[in-house]
């Protein structure tokens, strides 16, 4: 792997989020009365709110009031987020150290709005090692659209082929590899698909065990 800049997903490969939001979404279902379907939540795992919505929309029946869902969902969800410090990852401080050291440049292109974003890393403890944070509000097509990886390589002035992406979702994966990343997957919920696979791209079990590799290969 020769790259010249890295770009991460944030929920779910740098921050344990996907946890804490599917279980406030899956409250939300119970608060008002609706069947939570597991298989459908997970399909939106990567996506931006549009996204989100569309495929809810689709999995769920026709006459789900969404508003109300996302509404409760959120506020469940913000009770945590926007209030105490998520937990990283494993391996995730070491990696961003072990960049930084290199003086590799860093940011982050996550389907998380504008606002909340920049609020979990620094709860977190790692907003202060990217250049830019690019969110999902920001684009026009979410994840897997290329999009968002684009304009966060765009913001570093590094063309995307020079550019290492870290993902754990599927549509992560795919938006990277169809902005021409060099792509490694760390899976959180959702395991690899055959068709991801086919991509050919890096797939570790932990930042740590990709920190290792890239240690091998520099």
């Amino acid at each position: 792997m020769t790259f010249k800049a890295v770009i991460f997903d944030m929920d779910g490969l740098l921050l344990d989020t996907e946890r804490v939001c599917l279980q406030a979404f899956e409250k939300a279902c119970h608060t008002l009365g609706i069947e939570f379907l597991e298989p459908e939540y997970l399909a939106i795992i990567g996506q931006n709110a549009q996204g989100i919505e569309r495929t809810i929309r689709a999995g769920y029946p026709k006459n789900i009031d969404y508003p109300k869902l996302r509404k409760v969902w959120m506020h469940n969800y913000h009770s945590v987020s926007e209030h105490q410090a998520i937990p990283v990852k494993e391996g995730v401080i070491e990696l961003l150290e072990w960049l930084k050291s290199k003086g590799i440049p860093m940011a982050v292109a996550t389907s998380t709005d504008k606002r909340l974003a920049p609020i979990k890393l620094k709860f977190a403890g790692l907003y202060d090692y990217f250049e830019s944070v690019t969110c999902g509000c920001e684009v026009t097509h979410g994840k897997p659209d290329p999009e968002i990886y684009v304009l966060a390589a765009k913001r570093l002035n590094i063309d995307p082929v020079y550019c290492l992406g870290f993902e754990d979702s599927n549509n992560g994966v795919r938006a990277g590899v169809a902005a021409q990343l060099q792509m490694v997957q760390i899976p959180d919920l959702v395991i690899p698909t055959k068709d991801v696979i086919a991509l050919g791209h890096h797939i570790f079990p932990s930042l740590k065990d990709a920190l290792y590799q890239l240690k091998q290969d520099i």
